[in-house]
């Protein structure tokens, strides 16, 4: 371990230590923190926060395997609360209570694992307080809505000696580990450059509308939680709250941590990049509510070769005709891959190529193994196939993407101190500031 890494560690060891998260926690929690060792056959509990897209999904998954059942529920709409309970009964034929607040659904001493699949600004402190209350936990990606956040996950994690998954899947995907294995055997060459690419129509947001009355059996100001009070606006609700920056991070965070995963596992890399700077802005589509940039190019210098990041939101076409997806271009080849399979293109000397063209290898969503994965590990007490280093540091590349735009700066990282040296603009956009009573000190 180097120095710089054990200093980062202290620092780190010490800010959990001091660290207060108020009013969340009753001082209970830790009495009922649950042994770690489990039968392979024992039934494992779930419990949801946060049921009205992916967390739901990742919980149909995890009830699709034997020996899983949904003890709870949280959400702050009552619409979407009774929508998911009826679908939890329905597949499991028993109910799951229901419950508005977090805080008291952590005090439900029969769920073992809790997905978050919350807005990004809801990960951190929910995701602390079930550390503390003894469950393991999947939480969806990005990690949280900040580097700063971020770290202390994953210093709360390995405190409470938690099972984390992240919720960036295709770590659990065969055909990633295939083409994963391919490049690492040589066939395509040394490899110098990966491109990164995600348009998505609904980067851009919702047509801009007036704000309006809170939804009847919405808990909108537990909703904002620790992000600045807002007057209700349907854009920043359900669908679309990532677009604005006090809960999410438009598509870099949301499917750029995705495919910047795996442009990062191909050379199995633990550490920041050496250079961040990016180019964009918003372009387009200025009927849509949006903050978060519609147009963006984002380039990561790396020790041997080199990241980009793009991304044009309100289109859907992209390189070798698909949407998103990487490109990893070798000496002898490129490799095209997304969800659906991946395909070797190769170079060419004069007439000669200089490997073999491969034609589509197929390829499927990965979501229920990585949830498989998951639940193995609770009882294993095994790093799932996506730890939460691992989703720390992904998202951390997202970050700096967006805080190298939105500050007009080239950024270089010190990791010995977690900031971006002298650049106070950079700097102040690592530690998100809290809405009270919510409360993080670091």
């Amino acid at each position: 371990m180097t120095a710089t890494r054990r200093k980062f560690l202290n620092q780190s060891s010490k800010a959990l230590a001091s660290a207060a998260l108020l009013p969340m926690m009753p001082a209970s929690f830790a009495a009922f923190s649950k042994g770690i060792n489990r039968s392979p056959n024992e039934k494992i509990t779930v419990g949801l926060i946060g049921a009205n897209s992916m967390g739901f999904g990742d919980l149909e998954n995890a009830l699709k395997q034997p020996g899983v059942e949904c003890a709870g529920i949280c959400d702050i709409d009552d619409a979407v609360l009774n929508r998911r309970s009826a679908d939890i009964l329905r597949i499991q034929g028993k109910p799951a209570k229901q419950y508005k607040d977090f805080r008291k659904f952590l005090e439900n001493k029969d769920i073992d694992a809790v997905i978050i699949g919350t807005p990004d600004h809801w990960h951190c402190l929910p995701f602390i307080a079930a550390c503390e209350a003894g469950k393991d936990v999947y939480v969806e990606k990005p990690l949280a809505n900040s580097i700063a956040e971020c770290d202390l996950m994953v210093q709360a994690a390995r405190k409470y000696n938690r099972v984390v998954q992240v919720g960036q899947q295709q770590r659990s995907g065969a055909h990633w580990k295939q083409a994963m294995e391919f490049m690492n055997a040589g066939h395509i060459g040394t490899l110098r450059k990966v491109n990164v690419w995600g348009n998505f129509n609904y980067g851009v947001g919702g047509k801009i509308v007036p704000d309006s009355p809170v939804p009847a059996g919405v808990d909108f100001d537990m909703w904002l939680g620790p992000a600045p009070q807002r007057t209700f606006n349907k854009n920043r609700f359900h669908g679309n709250w990532r677009m604005f920056w006090d809960y999410g991070g438009g598509l870099i965070t949301d499917w750029g941590v995705h495919l910047l995963d795996m442009a990062l596992w191909v050379k199995n890399i633990q550490t920041p990049p050496l250079a961040v700077n990016a180019v964009g802005g918003n372009f387009s589509f200025p009927d849509h509510a949006h903050e978060t940039f519609d147009t963006m190019s984002v380039n990561y210098q790396m020790k041997d070769y080199n990241i980009t990041w793009e991304h044009t939101a309100g289109t859907e076409l992209g390189p070798y005709n698909r949407s998103y997806g990487l490109a990893y271009i070798g000496d002898n080849a490129t490799l095209v891959i997304d969800r659906e399979g991946w395909e070797l293109f190769p170079e060419k000397d004069g007439s000669n190529f200089r490997t073999a063209a491969i034609s589509k290898q197929p390829g499927k969503d990965s979501h229920e193994e990585h949830m498989q994965n998951f639940l193995e590990c609770i009882k294993t007490r095994k790093d799932p196939a996506c730890s939460i280093e691992n989703g720390r540091l992904v998202a951390m590349y997202a970050h700096m993407g967006n805080i190298a735009l939105r500050t007009n700066s080239r950024l270089g990282w010190q990791e010995g101190d977690r900031n971006f040296g002298n650049n106070p603009q950079a700097n102040a956009l690592i530690t998100p500031a809290y809405r009270k009573p919510w409360e993080l000190k670091l």
